[in-house]
């Protein structure tokens, strides 16, 4: 089985700064991590291979420095990796990523392609959807459980009040969640290897015959319009005494914030 899994550095959100005069994010300096859904991604791709046999291959897109991600992955045990880096890719929103991504995986060859939920430095859990879209291919979001019955993936899929069993003939995309799996950890053996040894491979939008119209800012439909961090909160009051001397002291603060008034 032929796996391609997707996947992205981004900032280690407890240290991102916003720029407040322009808006944006402050990423010098910050720390960059693998995103946690895509190592949940990553492991079950790696469980499917020792299952089934064949390969697993990771594909990036990003800057250079994204390459310190793929390998973290081939330390993993990931067989072969993939850095999609364009100047002509810059400014991307999910959709046009998606399409940069999906021309990448076309070119790969595939059985099952597997991403994270989504990325922590946006939320939007739009990506491996997209990317379906953009390959014709059946999808399986939000998948807490993995099971391969011959030409077809059954998978748990979360809600938020149980789960629903649901199949789809491959190939698919299956985007996962933390549930599914602990990621293990790099071995040594397998660190060196990845940063003697294996090779990134980098790709360019010629490289996966991208339409020019469809990549970066041009083949972009959405725009920020702005980016702020929230204006912080006042410290909280903490109260003190007995039980009944606490609640008497919130009911007159109550009071006189208009939280509680009185009737009649």
């Amino acid at each position: 089985m032929d796996i391609v899994v997707c996947i992205k550095q981004v900032p280690d959100t407890t240290d991102v700064k916003i720029d407040q005069k322009t808006g944006t994010l402050i990423r010098e300096g910050v720390p960059s991590i693998v995103n946690p859904d895509d190592k949940h991604a990553t492991e079950e791709a790696l469980r499917l291979k020792e299952q089934f046999g064949g390969k697993v291959t990771a594909i990036s897109m990003g800057p250079p420095q994204a390459d310190d991600a793929l390998r973290e992955v081939s330390a993993m045990g990931v067989d072969e990796l993939i850095l999609l880096s364009d100047r002509a890719f810059a400014g991307a929103d999910t959709w046009a990523t998606s399409y940069t991504l999906g021309q990448a995986v076309q070119k790969v060859g595939y059985d099952l392609v597997i991403c994270g939920r989504e990325a922590i430095d946006g939320d939007t859990a739009q990506i491996g959807p997209q990317m379906a879209e953009h390959l014709g291919l059946p999808q399986i979001t939000y998948v807490r459980k993995v099971e391969v019955q011959g030409d077809k993936i059954v998978c748990e899929r979360a809600l938020e009040d149980g789960y629903e069993i649901v199949e789809a003939k491959l190939p698919a995309l299956i985007t996962v969640i933390s549930d599914l799996n602990k990621p293990r950890y790099p071995s040594v053996r397998g660190i060196v290897d990845a940063y003697r040894e294996k090779e990134v491979k980098v790709w360019g939008a010629a490289d996966v015959s991208c339409d020019e119209n469809c990549i970066g800012l041009t083949g972009s439909p959405t725009e920020v319009k702005k980016t702020f961090a929230p204006e912080p909160k006042g410290e909280g009051e903490l109260l003190e005494g007995t039980v009944d001397e606490m609640a008497r002291q919130l009911v007159v603060k109550l009071k006189e914030t208009n939280v509680l008034r009185q009737v009649g």
